[in-house]
């Protein structure tokens, strides 16, 4: 399968620039067809985006800015914002302007079509894809899957972990990988939390005995849940004066896999801007089948199985979080 990148890829490359080094390479890439990339740096009074090509102007279209600007399924927005970013595009051809200078005629939603045809359309249930983040909403992460085209990044599947927001994991422009979790059509679903490792994979990074840093997630009468990674979570016993989203100081005082429980104490807390790092992966090859969170020796299973018919497993308690670490 061709490979095809999130917008912001390719404009650094080699390939790249050589295309765009004069008019005859810049000819040579149009009759080619070949997926170009550069920066916008005008969205002009209709909405016309004008891109720096170096060795001249090139106009991408109102209508040619995305797919579904044409139809009206996507607003003007999604054109607008590209101002100031690379963009991707293919060369449909030239034109002089009133004063006799030649530009290039150039189309975003072209590029995406084929994009779309010969990368999206052929990628299957567990294929493991680059994306590069976009923007973030308390409901979840909208990821560039390839020349601009986004897809929806639920909050629920960002980790095993519960967060509050997506920007306590991401920050736009930041790259990641994600696994394609369904395909409805020309609508991809997206899930991330699998490749964050399983219990067995995140506990062995701590020890009994061992104060560690932990971030509080949520608060209950019968104590906290303390992250210590993404997709790892532990029960501290009851505190006074603390509150989700502190950073925390905790004990471990006893690791219990076959109910995949880690009993914690609460040394200190403090408030604390989290900022956001690249994920660390566990999981490193192109496609999944399976993900089995839970250990073999566990009394739960939690597992995710990626085929037509997506089918999560979890045994027991709905919330894998609250899961972890109930007594």
């Amino acid at each position: 399968m061709i490979d095809f990148y999130p917008e912001g890829w390719l404009i650094d490359t080699i390939e790249n620039r050589l295309s765009m080094q004069s008019p005859t390479t810049l000819a040579e890439a149009c009759h080619d067809g070949k997926i170009l990339e550069a920066r916008a740096i005008v969205c002009d009074g209709e909405h016309n985006l004008i891109v720096d090509l170096g060795c001249m102007k090139g106009i991408i279209p109102r209508e040619e800015g995305a797919i579904g600007i044409k139809e009206g399924m996507v607003r003007d927005i999604a054109v607008i914002s590209r101002v100031n970013r690379p963009v991707c595009f293919i060369v449909t051809g030239f034109k002089k302007s009133e004063d006799g200078k030649t530009f290039a005629v150039l189309s975003r939603r072209e590029a995406q079509n084929i994009c779309m045809n010969k990368y999206i359309s052929n990628c299957k249930i567990g294929d493991i894809i680059k994306a590069r983040v976009t923007h973030l909403e308390p409901f979840g992460a909208f990821v560039d899957i390839g020349c601009g085209i986004v897809s929806l990044l639920p909050i629920d599947t960002i980790s095993v972990s519960r967060i509050d927001h997506p920007k306590e994991r991401f920050n736009v422009g930041m790259d990641i990988r994600v696994i394609i979790k369904a395909v409805e059509g020309d609508r991809i679903s997206l899930t991330h939390k699998e490749l964050l490792g399983t219990w067995e994979e995140n506990v062995e990074y701590f020890s009994a005995g061992e104060t560690v840093a932990g971030i509080i997630r949520s608060v209950e009468d019968y104590g906290a849940f303390v992250e210590l990674a993404p997709n790892l979570a532990g029960l501290a016993e009851p505190k006074e004066n603390i509150k989700p989203g502190q950073q925390a100081s905790v004990y471990i005082k006893n690791i219990i896999p076959s109910r995949m429980k880690i009993k914690l104490i609460i040394v200190d807390t403090f408030d604390y801007d989290y900022r956001p790092s690249v994920p660390n992966y566990f999981y490193n090859k192109d496609h999944i089948d399976k993900f089995l969170y839970s250990p073999e020796c566990s009394e739960r299973v939690i597992e995710t199985v990626f085929n037509d018919s997506l089918l999560t497993l979890n045994r027991g308690n709905t919330n894998p979080m609250h899961e972890l670490s109930y007594s």
